[in-house]
């Protein structure tokens, strides 16, 4: 599912317009951004936590020479899917949407 699909679903269960919905989706996913740029997290109940973590300095190897190479620390952002959600995945059942 894409960004165009996700916003057609979103607007036909919440009964919104397209542009309405892609105006929640796009508020949503700011919140969401601006949050962990931050350095915070954003926990949602049933959902999932979206955090920051810190990968630390490694070494690697550049794929075309061989040569090692320094990899600096850098921050990435994480996932982790609550229990709810994984219920779901494992068992293919979907709760239907609250209004």
């Amino acid at each position: 599912m894409n960004k165009g699909e996700l916003v057609e679903a979103i607007a036909k269960t919440a009964g919104l317009s397209k542009a309405q919905a892609e105006q929640a989706l796009n508020a949503t996913l700011h919140a969401i951004q601006s949050s962990l740029a931050k350095g915070n997290s954003v926990s949602l109940v049933g959902f999932g936590t979206f955090a920051v973590s810190k990968r630390a300095a490694r070494k690697g190897k550049n794929p075309r020479t061989g040569a090692t190479i320094k990899i600096p620390a850098r921050k990435v952002a994480r996932f982790k899917p609550g229990k709810a959600l994984a219920e779901v995945v494992n068992t293919g059942k979907v709760p239907k949407a609250k209004k």
